[in-house]
């Protein structure tokens, strides 16, 4: 069997961390700002984690990480 490759799409948009957990960058930061305030916008400039076991097992699949 060969070897699987790696999803780009996903690698794109997730890393693993240090301790294996899953990265991700969170969605509605890239346009119709103005009518978002500051505050929801520094937010959604931090990176968050992948909160689902399941959903982590995945993502860590397709990025072969």
């Amino acid at each position: 069997m060969p070897k699987m490759k790696t999803h780009r799409g996903a690698a794109k948009r997730f890393a693993k961390t240090g301790s294996g957990k899953v990265r991700r960058y969170k969605a509605y930061k890239s346009h119709i700002l103005t009518k978002k305030t500051s505050k929801r916008k520094r937010r959604l400039r931090r990176a968050g984690l992948i909160a689902t076991t399941g959903d982590a097992k995945r993502i860590k699949r397709l990025i072969q990480a």
